[in-house]
């Protein structure tokens, strides 16, 4: 087979790149191995688990939020069954939709294995070879392990392991307190699971704005989970029927299920890069703003590029990559990337964190903060854990970031998105019109308190 594109991996940034080659009007391949399209995010990733989230708040509702509203039902009873069901459902639904969508955009789907052979061509386990004028690598990530003792067992899964489960587990471990492990803590709480998290880190999700981590972490322990932060897993004893995890000095926890969830890596090995000439590292494959490797004519996109590990990031990269496979230029630039995390409560960010901010600009930075106690729609919906707050400089009063804790965060962290790109001043947020009663409004009540002019919120006392 004879291609202009040839896109190994059908994940977020390959079926895009796939899909937009095609749109430009190349003969366009598409190599993936699984059974559907869509990769680790749609088939056992951020939807699967995500349909998981709206399970848990479904049930939290009910059981906690219903009857303070004034709706009165029975004691809600948790189907597991039918939630992975319902999960199944949505990953088919989407899976199946990239596939109608490769189908009418004329994209040619080789079901197997691709490993480089030379610069130009691709052999495909079971199928024929694929011969291309430009190709673009997007196999994704994969889960790390790390080298501790009896954590080879059966029992010691990774999220895709996890979203297997066919039963909620009486006792669950984490291991590890990013953003994958702190959600499926926050969803396994809520199923009715007894939720330990072993971190090596001092804080949870320590990327994020330290503000978030700290508000994160007094909502988990009020929920009753258990949290061991700067404590590292020594040794996993595997009893049969349960698990006994071992870390810190001495302490143990016995459980009847262990996630590991210490960050994921590049998938760059078996895959016949030297053969094309690729130049690569544990990292990923490096590329520049175009996307393309050392090779002129392969490019790179989504997790195996080494920038972002984020499935939207991975559309924007492989737009860029294929638009530029195609003769046209593009580059992926500086854009803001929105930081989403689907726990209860919410959290997302977007720009620098606070500490970050500081970090490049000193004392010439202002915060505003604006809890949702003082948001009319958060407090009619009884969800009202958490705050926004805007970060800027004084000198011109550019937006530098924007994080959010509490209902719908990752929705509406996208109205901070559009703000940085457009390289909006603090004025500007807080002098705009937002619609009421709404939670978007808790983004100009925070650009109010930085500027010191709040209208819902008391003045500070000098």
């Amino acid at each position: 087979m004879n291609v202009d594109v040839a896109v190994l991996g059908g994940g977020p940034a390959g079926y895009t790149a796939a899909i937009r080659a095609a749109q430009l009007g190349g003969k366009v391949a598409c190599i993936e191995r699984e059974p559907a399209l869509g990769g680790t995010c749609l088939r056992v990733g951020c939807i699967p688990t995500k349909a998981w989230v709206q399970s848990a708040h479904a049930y939290h509702d009910a059981r906690e939020r219903f009857a303070k509203l004034g709706v009165q039902v029975g004691e809600p009873t948790l189907d597991f069954g039918t939630v992975a069901s319902w999960k199944d459902r949505v990953v088919e639904q989407m899976t199946g939709g990239v596939a109608s969508l490769f189908k009418a955009n004329g994209v040619e789907w080789v079901h197997g294995a691709g490993t480089f052979t030379s610069p130009t061509t691709l052999a495909v386990e079971g199928a024929e070879e694929v011969t291309f004028k430009s190709a673009i690598v997007s196999t994704g990530s994969v889960p790390i392990r790390p080298p501790i003792p009896g954590i080879d067992s059966a029992r010691c899964v990774d999220s895709t392991g996890l979203l297997a489960q066919t039963e909620v587990p009486r006792r669950l471990v984490i291991l590890g307190g990013g953003i994958i492990g702190c959600e499926f803590a926050s969803i396994f709480d809520r199923f009715g699971t007894e939720v330990t998290v072993v971190e090596m880190l001092p804080s949870l999700i320590p990327t994020e704005d330290e503000d978030a981590a700290k508000e994160l972490r007094k909502a988990f322990e009020k929920r009753g989970i258990a949290l061991h932060l700067s404590k590292q897993c020594t040794q996993v004893d595997d009893h049969g029927e349960h698990l006994t995890v071992h870390f810190g000095e001495g302490e143990t926890v016995d459980c009847d299920l262990m996630l590991v969830s210490v960050g994921r890596a590049a998938l760059v090995d078996g895959i016949g890069l030297e053969a094309a000439g690729v130049t690569f590292d544990r990292n990923g494959i490096g590329t520049d703003d175009h996307r393309r490797t050392n090779v002129p004519h392969v490019y790179a996109a989504g997790d195996v590029a080494g920038y972002w590990q984020l499935a939207h990031t991975g559309f924007r990269e492989g737009e860029v990559a294929a638009e530029n496979a195609m003769g046209h230029e593009a580059t992926v630039g500086d854009p803001a990337v929105p930081r989403p995390i689907y726990t209860d409560p919410e959290i997302a960010g977007v720009g620098l964190t606070e500490a970050q901010a500081r970090e490049q600009h000193g004392d010439d930075v202002v915060v505003g903060r604006c809890p949702w106690v003082a948001i009319a729609r958060a407090v009619m919906s009884g969800e009202t854990t958490g705050w926004v707050k805007t970060i800027h400089e004084k000198t011109y009063g550019e937006l530098l970031g924007v994080v959010i804790v509490g209902p719908h965060a990752t929705d509406l962290i996208g109205e901070a998105v559009v703000a940085l790109d457009a390289e909006s001043t603090i004025e500007t947020v807080a002098d705009g019109v937002a619609p009421h009663p709404t939670l978007a409004e808790g983004l100009k009540e925070a650009a109010l308190v930085a500027l010191g002019r709040a209208i819902h919120l008391p003045p500070k006392r000098r």
